[in-house]
């Protein structure tokens, strides 16, 4: 402790006291600690300057920046306008061509007309169905056998397109007479794929929750699908891997259009040619792939 309180008493060495003392008493240059601060404050002084031309240069120059980024942000608004105007001109033309579509199949079905718009889904559709909602699991990744083993999903927790296909199919094979999911109905031409994460319906993304609606006998329908394979195979995903799934009868649903009809052959009708009978169940047994 002695020598703890001997050097805190002494922590200038007893040499600079000195030489000190003699430089005062011989009357030489003042002490370093006053050089020091006149040098200090000189070089605040210097700074000041430095930052003051600064700012005046940014103030000068403010204005030039404004007007460059104003007018960058115009042609990014301008650029804008002409990519929505150029997709409006594309709906715009794909809306005509699909109506154009649906009144000929609509014309030259002949006695079968309202049958071929059914089945083609050229024309709005209502009546009595079922409503299927699917949905991702609750914040689950559960994994580990199932009906999606072999599909090499590293996140069984989401609805993937192959299992929109199959719940499609099976309702399909089930009776349904119309399908549509998120509203946007299907065709024997409908195409069901993924796009990393993304289901997609035609080509457009769908958002999770899946709403499927289908027309037929609401009651009938959704016995048949509960009890196929496929509704099977989508009661596995909920027991398996947290899929949320539910079904209801309902009295009156609404189906669009098809967006777009894609024809792809077409053959005349023969005069006097006996038409093929039957109703809107035509549909059972549609695949959607």
């Amino acid at each position: 402790m002695s020598l703890l309180n001997n050097v805190i008493d002494h922590a200038l060495d007893d040499g600079y006291a000195e030489a000190t003392a003699r430089r005062r008493a011989e009357g030489g240059p003042a002490p370093r600690p006053l050089r020091a601060k006149l040098g200090l404050a000189a070089g605040l002084v210097l700074a000041a300057a430095v930052v003051t031309v600064g700012a005046a240069e940014a103030r000068v120059s403010a204005p030039v920046v404004a007007k460059e980024r104003q007018e960058l942000i115009g042609r990014i608004d301008d650029e804008n306008a002409a990519a929505d105007g150029l997709e409006a001109d594309v709906e715009r033309i794909r809306a005509e061509v699909a109506a154009r579509q649906r009144a000929a199949l609509q014309e030259h079905g002949g006695d079968q007309g309202e049958l071929v718009a059914l089945l083609s889904g050229a024309t709005p559709v209502h009546g009595p169905g079922v409503k299927l909602v699917v949905d991702d699991a609750k914040g689950s990744d559960s994994g580990g056998g199932g009906p999606r083993e072999s599909a090499g999903f590293s996140d069984t927790g989401r609805v993937r397109d192959r299992d929109m296909q199959r719940v499609v199919n099976g309702l399909w094979q089930s009776g349904a007479e119309a399908v549509s999911i998120n509203g946007q109905r299907l065709t024997a031409l409908s195409a069901i794929r993924a796009a990393g994460d993304a289901v997609l319906v035609d080509n457009r993304p769908l958002v999770p929750p899946y709403t499927v609606l289908a027309l037929g006998d609401g009651q009938r329908l959704r016995t048949t699908f509960q009890d196929s394979a496929d509704g099977q195979y989508l009661h596995a995903l909920v027991e398996n891997f947290g899929i949320r799934s539910d079904i209801s009868v309902q009295g009156d649903l609404r189906l669009p259009a098809a967006p777009s009809l894609n024809v792809r052959t077409a053959e005349p009708r023969r005069t006097g040619a006996a038409t093929p009978s039957g109703g809107a169940t035509a549909d059972k047994g549609k695949g959607t792939s």
